[in-house]
Order: C-alpha cells, then sequence, then structure tokens
C-alpha cells in the first residue's frame, strides 16, 4: 500500500508497483474478469463487452498482465481508485482492496452470513487483519472462530497464534516419527507435523517458501485453501480444523489422518499390510464422490494425486491439498484459461498444460490414481520405461508388447477377480482419453467404480 494513494487518486496514476501487486491478487484467480464487468460509463452503461474481455483473455498467451492492462486501459479516463475499490468490495477482494487503501477505509464491516455450498465464488479475504495479539499459550488452546457458517456441520474455521502450533508440534520438531519426532511428510507447499489440541490428534501443515513461488503468491494458495475448505464440507475432503497467520510462515490445522497418504499405503511404507482389493476399490470410490462434489459444486481441483489423497482411521479417502483449486466464479463455465500452469505432470492432462482448467482435467489425473490402484506402482520413475505410469497402457494394449493387465497388476493383491480388474483398467483408460470431450464426467466414473463395490460385496 501507497501513502500518497487516496479514493480521489486518479488510476493512470498509481505506479507499476501497485498494479503488479494488484495483478498478484486477482491474475491467478481469473477475478479480473470480475472487476472488468462491473466497470461502468459515467452514463451508467458498461464500459466493457465480451469483445473486449477475450481480447484481455488473449494477453494471457503473450505474457502480459490482464489486471495491469485493464487498469491501463481503464486508467485513460478519470477513473479513480475509489471506484476500483468499491469494485474490490463488492466482490469481497478485500486483500486487493487493502493493496490501496489502509484497511480501515478498503474494509466496510459487514454481518457475517452463512453462504450456501452452491455459492462458491470462494472470493479473496483479508486475513491478516486477523487479531492475533499475545496470548498465554496453553496446551488446550481456546482458538478463536473468525469464520462461521449455520450449515448443519460446520463449526467455523479457527485462528490459532503462530507460538500455539509451535507448542503442540514440538517447535515444529522435523525429525520424522519413526525417530520420536513430530514431522509425518511433505505436502503440497509445505512440511506436515503431528501435534495434540485439545486432546486430539491433528496435522498441522508450515508453508514453506518455494523456488519459483512468490511470497504473494504462497498467501494467495493459503488464502484459496482456507475459503475453499470453509466452503466446502463433504466426508470425503479433508476437514480443516483452522489456521494461523501471525507468525514466520502461515500454518493449516486439519484432522489428523492415521492412514497418511493414498501414494504411501500403496508402497506399505512404513511396513504398513498391503491395501486388499476391496479397501482398493473402496478408496477410489471414496475420492471419486469427493471429487463429484467439487464438480456439482464448481470447484476444479487440478492437483488430483495418490499423495492428495489422504485416508483415516478407517481407511475413508479424504481429497486435501486445495491451494491450486478453481472456482467458476459465475458457476457456469466448464473450461476456463489461465496462464500459469500448475499441477503434477505425471498426472496433468493434456489441456492442462496449455493453460485449460475444466473438471475433465480432474478426471484425467484419476485415471492415473486408478492405475496406481491397480498396479502398486508410483505415478513416475525415471529408471523405468515408460517412465510415466499413463504410458503403461499403450504397452499393456498393444498385442506386440509383452506387458499384459496381470502382469501390470500389484503383485500384493491376493483377493481379486478378473472382470473386476478390467472393468477399473478399461475405466482408468476410458479417464485418460487424449480428448477431454471423449473422457466420461466424474459422475459417470462414480457410477462404475460403485458397480464394482457391490459386486465385490455380493461376494
Amino acid at each position: 500500500m501507497s501513502n500518497s494513494v487516496t479514493s480521489a487518486t486518479y488510476i493512470r496514476n498509481l505506479n507499476y508497483s501497485l498494479r503488479r501487486r494488484l495483478s498478484d491478487f486477482l491474475d491467478p484467480q481469473d477475478m479480473w474478469k470480475e472487476v472488468l464487468i462491473s466497470i461502468r460509463k459515467p452514463s451508467g452503461e458498461f464500459r466493457y463487452s465480451q469483445h473486449h474481455l477475450r481480447k484481455f483473455e488473449g494477453l494471457v498467451a503473450q505474457g502480459k498482465s490482464p489486471t495491469v492492462e485493464l487498469l491501463n486501459d481503464w486508467g485513460t479516463s478519470n477513473s479513480t481508485v475509489g471506484e476500483l475499490v468499491d469494485i474490490l468490495k463488492s466482490h469481497k477482494l478485500l486483500a486487493a482492496a487493502c493493496v490501496l487503501l489502509p484497511v480501515e477505509q478498503a474494509i466496510t464491516p459487514e454481518p457475517q452470513q452463512a453462504s450456501p455450498v452452491a455459492q462458491t465464488d470462494l472470493p479473496t479475504r483479508l486475513l491478516s487483519d486477523i487479531d492475533t495479539q499475545s496470548q498465554p499459550v496453553s496446551s488446550n488452546l481456546q482458538p478463536q472462530i473468525i469464520l462461521e457458517s449455520s450449515e448443519p456441520g460446520h463449526t467455523g474455521v479457527s485462528s490459532f497464534l503462530y507460538n500455539e502450533l509451535m507448542e503442540i508440534t514440538g517447535n515444529f520438531d522435523d525429525r520424522p516419527m519413526s525417530d520420536g519426532g513430530r514431522r509425518l511428510g511433505e505436502g503440497g507447499f509445505g512440511t506436515v507435523y503431528k501435534g495434540v489440541l485439545n486432546n486430539k490428534h491433528v496435522a498441522v501443515k508450515k508453508l514453506n517458501p518455494m523456488d519459483g513461488i512468490s511470497p504473494d503468491e504462497l498467501q494467495i494458495q493459503f488464502n484459496q485453501e482456507i475459503e475453499t475448505l470453509k466452503v466446502l464440507k463433504h466426508e470425503n475432503l479433508v476437514d480443516m480444523v483452522g489456521f494461523s497467520c501471525d507468525g514466520q510462515q502461515p500454518c493449516l490445522v486439519y484432522a489428523f489422518m492415521a492412514n497418511g497418504s493414498l501414494l504411501d499405503r500403496l508402497a506399505s511404507l512404513d511396513s504398513s499390510p498391503p491395501l486388499s482389493w476391496q479397501q482398493r476399490c473402496s478408496i477410489a470410490e471414496g475420492t471419486a464422490r469427493g471429487l463429484e462434489y467439487l464438480h456439482i459444486n464448481h470447484h476444479v481441483h487440478r492437483d488430483v494425486k495418490s499423495a492428495n489423497i489422504l485416508l483415516d482411521e478407517k481407511l475413508v479417502a479424504k481429497i486435501s491439498d486445495f491451494g491450486l483449486t478453481r472456482a467458476s466464479a459465475k458457476q457456469t463455465s466448464t473450461t476456463m484459461m489461465t496462464g500459469r500452469i500448475v499441477g503434477t505432470c505425471a498426472y496433468m492432462a493434456p489441456e492442462a498444460l496449455r493453460g485449460e482448467i475444466t473438471p475433465k482435467s480432474d478426471v484425467f489425473s484419476f485415471g492415473v490414481v486408478l492405475l496406481e490402484i491397480l498396479s502398486g506402482l508410483p505415478p513416475a520413475d525415471e529408471n523405468r520405461e515408460p517412465q510415466f505410469l499413463m504410458d503403461m497402457r499403450h504397452d499393456i494394449d498393444d498385442e506386440d508388447e509383452e506387458l499384459t493387465l496381470e502382469d501390470f497388476l500389484d503383485k500384493k493383491l491376493r483377493d481379486w477377480k478378473q472382470s473386476q480388474v478390467e472393468s477399473i483398467y478399461s475405466l482408468a483408460c476410458n479417464c485418460l482419453h487424449e480428448r477431454k470431450n471423449r473422457r466420461p464426467v466424474i459422475k459417470q466414473v462414480l457410477l462404475e467404480i460403485k458397480g464394482v463395490v457391490k459386486s465385490i460385496s455380493l461376494e
């Protein structure tokens, strides 16, 4: 924020640094579009049409920021910072508004209201203005509930002090659990530690600075995860307990998942027993249910992988890591575009590599997960030919190759049935179709998996 900026400042007089900071909030979420369609001429008519919107979208391919270019164009008129801040506030883009004006000017207190699950615009909220004054550290933490919902089952999201999370994780003890430490492993954008909160085990993810990711971008991922899990609640999504943003690094607190990730369990890490065929199909069904819930509520996860499928004490699948999740602002678009390619290469659909954001990309990634469930193999292995698991299906389907579906199956499996395995493999291949329009929607995927699970239970 610049002290020289006031509500009366002309947008054309904003320096480039401020414009870039605004773009850090508005570009990754494509929320510049919400700003664009809210701008009006003095006559009251909309300043920009769909033609203009497409023109600004095209700037992404040129490596330009749509937000910066929009401000440059709008700034040719006598538009002011006050007008821009009013638009940002109307879309709950409070963190972006506070880049321009002090908190007390940018934020007008509003009564908290429950947001129906279907209304998932997921605005960026300013988290840095939460009251985090020093409080005595206690082993029985009394968190501040700051995000409420009146929906059944919602308990709100809690704000913790960084020092409190340090205490319950043994000062973020980096030794592995097997060596008496607290580190559970590496999660998306951070390290995960085990702690005890009010006599319950929790997992605390401390977001770490990463090469190629700016602090502002990390903050956006942090905000996005909180906003997503505040609004979306489902048995097959990980449950967020709270967060901390007053310390050296932002932290997220989740319910503890006793059986770790699907990736680790398929590899029988820490000498865990191999998953049975029935367990694997049940995990696949739970994951598909979670994805169906996301897609119904107009969200694309964008990083579906076995490492992000966590398992509780009953092996119920919980999808995690929502820092890259995108919501359709108008809840009508099935495909969006982004200039920043994100995700995990071994799971990425062809269109995702081109910057498209569509639910069918999650379906593609889930197809790789199904291959992992069948084979027990990692999604990528530089010592394997082919290196990517998704490419092994070509060898299975090629009669000239020696690899068969039976050879491909995890040797630790003992209770599988040929027809059931063939159904899951065929489904995986359909999910992995190069053309997204030829892939099934997640509802169809779930129905097929439920059919296999039902046939197993009938036995």
